[in-house]
């Protein structure tokens, strides 16, 4: 079996708009896909059968198929020196 490209709680954007999209709710309908704007990025809430994600947007939730998404990355990323500083439990304290 292959590895999922996304995991529940991944942040993805929209690289391409499917021909429509369908709401994640449990009455779905079909939506044009304007609702989405290409480039808008939503958080995986999960897996539905079939290759499709329930992701949630700015608009509502909606089942997107894998081949629309991406996974979607900070635009800043911690240096190497942040993510190895350690924080001085004593700074701050003034003795008296």
């Amino acid at each position: 079996m292959s590895e999922s490209p996304f995991v529940v709680g991944d942040r993805v954007r929209v690289i391409a708009l499917p021909p429509y999209v369908k709401t994640a709710e449990p009455m779905p309908m079909l939506r044009p896909p304007n609702v989405i704007s290409l480039g808008e990025e939503g958080i995986v809430v999960n897996r539905r059968p079939g290759g499709f994600w329930s992701v949630r947007f700015s608009q509502g939730m909606f089942l997107m198929d894998s081949q629309y998404l991406e996974l979607a990355f900070a635009e800043s990323k911690p240096s190497a020196s942040d993510e190895h500083r350690v924080e001085n439990p004593s700074d701050g304290i003034i003795p008296s």
